[in-house]
């Protein structure tokens, strides 16, 4: 997984100077009648930023083995992360903390605090009732005004480079209305959570 994630990536020299520049260390040297001359320069990080939205509990305990291998290559691979959990669908709030369910982060305060230039990956089976995407008060947790339909697409519409991969086997998507529902919301970027389905969905973060 961290060999496909590193297909998303655009470096940036940050900080202070703490990496020898080898170079530019010769080169003084060279200048300096052989006498070392060490240059540093800032350390290389992934510049590019990243939001993730996880489903956690119900169903998706049956996955946790891959979304722990998921979320450790991309803890590792980028420097800007935040994650948020969600259960089944996203709807008016999320959670930092997967344990601790009662704070509640506004999608509001996300969309105010992370801007357009962050890739948005949603990770989840989508498998549910489809009323819990498409009815106010679907929510199997706590009544939602607003559907849940309505915070996918905020979120999609501000996040504009998006992808939901899902750990449901691929073979399974056509017998789940809920699924061909979010895939729709998503404008069909739904992947497998494979190796080549992580592949597909870093390449689409990608376009322009």
């Amino acid at each position: 997984m961290r060999v496909a994630l590193r297909k998303l990536r655009r470096f940036a020299r940050t900080g202070s100077a703490e990496e020898l520049d080898i170079e530019d260390t010769i080169g003084a040297t060279a200048k300096n009648a052989s006498l070392l001359d060490l240059m540093m320069r800032p350390e290389r990080h992934n510049a590019v930023k990243v939001s993730m939205f996880f489903d956690a509990g119900g169903a998706m305990d049956m996955h946790i083995q891959q979304i722990e291998e998921l979320f450790s290559a991309v803890h590792a691979e980028f420097k800007h992360l935040r994650y948020f959990y969600f259960n089944n669908c996203v709807y008016e709030g999320v959670w930092e903390d997967n344990s601790r369910r009662r704070n509640v982060l506004s999608i509001y305060d996300i969309l105010r605090t992370y801007g357009k230039d962050y890739k948005c990956i949603f990770v989840g089976d989508a498998t549910m009732g489809p009323y819990e995407i498409t009815y106010p008060g679907g929510s199997v947790e706590h009544w939602n005004e607003q559907t849940g339909e309505f915070w996918l697409r905020l979120l999609s519409n501000h996040f504009t480079h998006n992808i939901w991969l899902n750990p449901q086997p691929h073979t399974y998507w056509e017998y789940h209305h809920s699924i061909h529902i979010i895939r729709d919301i998503m404008d069909d970027k739904m992947y497998p959570l494979t190796l080549d389905g992580l592949g597909q969905g870093i390449a689409k973060l990608l376009q322009n």
